[in-house]
């Protein structure tokens, strides 16, 4: 093998190796981090859901009749 094949080869490995090293030093260190947040700050209680507002009555009437007119001109700009 040539020496400048060599030495690419080499050189891709340290550069693989040194990636290697680093993403397993990362994902140590963000363990630790998740494991320090979850210790230090605990979940705080959720909130209750409020309940969900019903009209007790059918649609407005002239609500419908304006809602109805704005899909007419929508779609006749849209032609």
């Amino acid at each position: 093998m040539s020496p400048i094949v060599a030495d690419g080869l080499g050189l891709s490995a340290f550069g693989m190796s040194t990636v290697f090293i680093f993403l397993i030093i990362l994902i140590i260190a963000t363990t630790i981090m998740s494991k320090l947040v979850t210790k230090f700050l605990p979940e705080a209680p959720a909130a209750p859901a409020k309940a969900a507002v019903v009209p007790s009555q059918g649609v407005d009437p002239q609500l419908l009749k304006v809602l109805a007119a704005a899909v007419k001109e929508h779609r006749s700009r849209q032609k």
